[in-house]
This record gives C-alpha cells, structure tokens and sequence, in this order.
C-alpha cells in the first residue's frame, strides 16, 4: 500500500486521486490518499507574507523525510526552484494547459469588461498583467480555495477571478471559465498545469514504479521554466511569467521559450524568448533569464520572495 501525502484541498485532492487512480490501473498498486495541512492551508494572509514559495510543500516534504508517506503529489508551480535534499522529482506526469482563465459575470471576456470592473486575483503575476493592458480595471488581493473565489464573482462581490485552466479542469469546472486567456495576454506562471511526483531519493523501487507515469515534453518545458525563476532569483510569488513549448526543429526537438518579469503595479515589464535543443532546457531558461535582466528584470521584481 502506497502512502500518498496530498494538501486538503478540494483541488489537491482532485489531482492527487487522479494520480492515485492511474497508479491503481496502470501499475496495479494500492493507493492510500494521506492528507497533510500546510502552511499555506491554515494562515489567510497573503502568500508573500507567511513565508512565500514553499508554503504549500514545506509540511508535505517533513511528511516525506519521516517516513509518514511514500509519495507526494505538488503542484508544480509551489515548489521552490532548489532541489529539497534527500527527496526526488521522480515523474512530471502530461501537464495540463498551463494557460490562465477567466471566471467573469455575464459570460464576459476580459476585454468586455468595462473599466472599473473589479477582478480578482492573489498572484502578483497576473496581477501585474491586467493592470499592464490599460483598461481601467481594479485588481483586488484575495485567497481562497476555487469555491471561495468563484462565490465572490457569483454573489457580485467582484466582477471577475482569474484562475489556472488546469485547476478548473481537474475539478471538472472548465465550464465555469468565460475566457481561456491567451499567453499573448496573459503568461502563465512557470511550471503552471503541471504536476511533481516527489519521494525519497533512495527508494530506488518507487522512484522506478512512478517513473512509469514521466512525461518527457512536459518535464523538459517545466525545466526550462523553473530554471529561469530561479536564474532570476525569483519565488512563486514574483510577478514572473513563462511558458515553453517543444516542437521538432531542423536539427531535432527544440524547446522556445517565452519569459517575462513585470512591474507588479503595471507600469513596465520586459518581455524576451529563446530557443535551443531541448537537452540544453534548463540553459535555455538561464540564459533567457540573464536576457531579462541586462533589461532591468532585477528593478522591476524588488526584492526577492
């Protein structure tokens, strides 16, 4: 019987009981779902102020190292971009569509929804991105699960939340999204759709079993997204922005990679891609990253989360 060790949430735990399901019918093992409260779950502040990247993950790895689970379901975008000493990313499962949505009040899109109109959102990525289009909207700060933001869009609180595609999607809620945004508009956040699949490192069984559910493309494009993040010395909060693609080339697969930092009050941003082998994805990331910040990335970012 595997231990898998899952936040509480409606959407942690979506997404760890389907890996759970495709464990059970792919590999034949039994799966026990675990749950852990994190830091992230219990204090209501803003992320950045309750210790930024790694609230979500910190509690479930503490749970790995002693032994109290045998695997761990992340999302891929909470964890810090350092390795976390004696444990593996053993499988990045197929990632979901990494792309932002839109959950607004009339069926309306971003660009329909007048100025003034108040959208709601806690990541200073996408909040730095709709002040950046110049159409008069308010952006409100909140936390909450996908119920909590939702409600807020249903009762008239506010007239919009932006939320990640893939969470929409693993709770069976896409129909929900009144816009699916465009990375032209909106640039995900790194490694956003995608799932990690955490044990420890000298479980050589386990780190061969879950091995059977890696997907290539979608842990080459995170690579190269989080390298990034990291070569700028940037959290999970930082208003930082990126997507890779792999696609076949002339020379084989190659990996294009699109990166941005923004001011978070809108005001600037710089914007830059690069493109290389796909075996070269993490020095994609750093050199696109190095790019940003002969642009002035550093200025635009603050201090680091």
């Amino acid at each position: 019987m595997l231990r898998l060790g899952t936040r509480g949430s409606a959407l942690a735990l979506a997404q760890s009981g389907q890996v759970a399901a495709t464990l059970i019918a792919e590999l034949g093992v039994q799966v026990e779902l675990v749950t852990v409260q994190t830091e992230g779950d219990v204090n209501r502040a803003a992320i950045s102020q309750i210790g930024g990247t790694g609230v979500f993950v910190t509690a479930l790895r503490d749970a790995l190292l002693a032994d109290e689970v045998d695997l761990a379901v992340h999302s891929y975008k909470d964890l810090p971009t350092a390795p976390a000493p004696g444990l593996v990313i053993a499988a990045v499962p197929l990632r979901e569509d990494p792309r932002d949505a839109l959950v607004a009040r009339d069926g309306l899109t971003i660009g329909e929804l007048p100025a003034g109109a108040r959208i709601g959102t806690g990541s200073p990525r996408r909040t730095a991105q709709l002040l950046g289009l110049g159409l008069g909207h308010e952006v409100v700060p909140i936390r909450g699960n996908v119920d909590t933001r939702i409600g807020k869009v249903r009762s008239g609180e506010l007239d919009a939340v932006v939320l990640a595609r893939a969470g929409l999607q693993r709770l069976g809620r896409l129909d929900e999204a009144t816009e699916v945004i465009d990375p032209l508009t909106m640039l995900p956040a790194p490694a956003q759709g995608a799932l990690a699949l955490e044990c420890r490192a000298d479980d050589e069984e386990l780190v061969r079993l879950l091995g059977a559910l890696e997907h290539e493309d979608s842990r080459t494009a995170v690579a190269a997204e989080r390298a990034l993040l990291a070569a700028l010395e940037a959290g999970c909060t930082a208003p930082v922005g990126a997507l890779a693609q792999v696609a076949e080339g002339d020379d084989g697969p190659e990996i294009y990679l699109r990166g941005l930092v923004a001011a978070v009050d809108g005001t600037d941003a710089v914007r830059l891609s690069a493109t290389g082998p796909t075996s070269e994805a993490a020095e994609v990331g750093r050199r696109l990253a190095a790019e940003l910040l002969d642009l002035g990335a550093a200025d635009l970012m603050g201090e680091p989360a």
